[in-house]
């Protein structure tokens, strides 16, 4: 009873010759509709979400912190154009902290006493103008009245511009301006104090900065961030100090100018044409060529000129003989790529980016030029930019083709040529004598001798 039972251990295994084996457990038809969701999806979505949560959190942070992170990035760079002199004091005996107070306090007493020189300037000769316009706009009306036949006169178009609705416009508009400059010139003064301080504690901490940073990296990446640590400040430091050697020429060259022209002003305006010249870049030659032409504009038309003819040879003479020579050794950048960096940063931070984009853009190339591995060119000419004859274009391939077919066609002159040699000797003849043409075997060494 046990051997037959089905359930047994024996019944499993036994199966009658000749017949299938049983099938398996039937498949369910259709898959059941209360599946549970799996365990790593609620975690996932979650993730997800703090993740987006995350990035439009620092997004928002970022673009509220933009101002901020651009004050110490150009506090960042004046550090490193004043480190070179804060290290030289140090290395002295000066303390670091002093010595940085002593070079603000120079590069401050040097900017507002500039700043102090032009503006008075600029108010004498605002002034002038004021003073002499009656004089300028009746100078202009006699001219229109001349030359149109027009009977214009001062006091009408005074009367008129005092009376219309533009003059009246912009007076409102500035009244209501006013406060908007006053809040844009408070802003920029707390700018420039924060800047200020970051850049004082970044040159005077400068050696435990360092320190904190390489504090956390492994001995050879601390290595790494001390080679680009000093590569930065001998590009800005360099570009900074080369910079202010060809203002102070710059300056010296217009000074002697104006003074020969005998333009008022002239050492003001040598400043002004030395500093903005250097330090704006790509527009600066032109804006700082323009203030010297209005005044000397104002002492005699022709001397605008010669102020203009000046300035351009002077540009031609420092971008080709001076600046390669000084900035051989500091910020050796091809004039492309400084171009180039300069829209870029113009592009990305303005005016700021404009400014900090030459030494960056520096700093970076002479980083990588220490890390990236150089190879010998070979000697070939077309290296030098010197196509060969035996090149594969221009000249070389010209002749080559031209050779081929002055070859091709040479079989033919040759089977063609007896009987255009025989009529030409036949032409070359006496008149009237047929055989002279045509000598025969035993003539052909005497006709060719003679």
């Amino acid at each position: 009873m046990a051997a037959t039972d089905e359930t047994g251990p024996a019944g499993q295994n036994t199966t009658v010759p000749g017949t299938p084996p049983p099938a398996g457990p039937p498949a369910d038809p259709a898959p059941r509709t209360g599946a549970r969701m799996p365990r790593w999806l609620p975690r996932a979505m979650v993730l997800a979400l703090a993740l987006i949560a995350v990035f439009q959190l620092g997004s928002w942070a970022f673009h509220q912190l933009t101002g901020l992170l651009i004050n110490v990035l150009i506090a960042f760079f004046l550090a490193l154009a004043v480190e070179p002199a804060v290290s030289w004091m140090a290395a002295r005996g000066v303390r670091r902290g002093f010595g940085t107070f002593l070079v603000f306090v120079g590069v401050l007493v040097v900017g507002a006493g500039f700043v102090t020189l032009l503006g008075s300037m600029l108010a004498e000769q605002i002034i002038k103008i004021v003073e002499d316009f009656p004089q300028y706009l009746d100078s202009v009306i006699n001219w229109i009245n001349n030359h149109f036949h027009t009977e214009l006169r001062r006091v009408d178009i005074q009367e008129n511009l005092l009376r219309s609705d533009w003059l009246r416009n912009y007076v409102q508009n500035s009244a209501t301006g006013v406060l908007d400059v006053s809040a844009q010139v408070l802003g920029g003064l707390f700018r420039l104090l924060t800047v200020a301080l970051f850049s004082f504690y970044f040159a005077a901490d400068g050696p435990r900065l360092r320190r904190a940073i390489c504090s956390v990296l492994p001995p050879a990446r601390q290595a790494e961030v001390l080679r680009a640590w000093e590569i930065a400040v001998n590009k800005t430091g360099g570009y900074l100090y080369s910079r202010g050697l060809m203002a102070l020429i710059s300056g010296l060259a217009h000074y002697v100018l104006l003074e020969f022209l005998d333009v008022p002003y002239a050492p003001v305006l040598a400043v002004w044409v030395g500093l903005v010249s250097q330090f704006i870049p790509t527009i600066g030659t032109y804006l700082a060529g323009a203030l010297p032409m209005l005044i000397a504009f104002t002492v005699a038309p022709w001397y605008a000129v010669w102020v203009l003819v000046f300035v351009v040879v002077y540009q031609q003479f420092e971008n080709y003989v001076l600046q390669p020579k000084l900035t051989a050794r500091t910020v050796d950048i091809h004039p492309a790529v400084a171009f180039g960096s300069v829209i870029a940063g113009t592009a990305l931070l303005g005016a700021v980016g404009a400014l900090i984009a030459i030494p960056a853009v520096a700093t970076l190339q002479a980083f990588l030029g220490a890390y990236v591995k150089r190879y010998d060119v070979t000697d070939d000419p077309r290296v030098l930019g010197h196509r060969g004859s035996g090149g594969s274009g221009g000249s070389g391939a010209f002749g080559r083709r031209v050779r081929g077919l002055w070859a091709q066609r040479r079989p033919e002159d040759d089977a063609a040529g007896p009987s255009e040699a025989g009529a030409g000797a036949a032409g070359a003849g006496a008149p009237g004598s047929g055989a002279a043409g045509a000598p025969g075997p035993g003539e052909g060494g005497t006709a060719g001798a003679s």
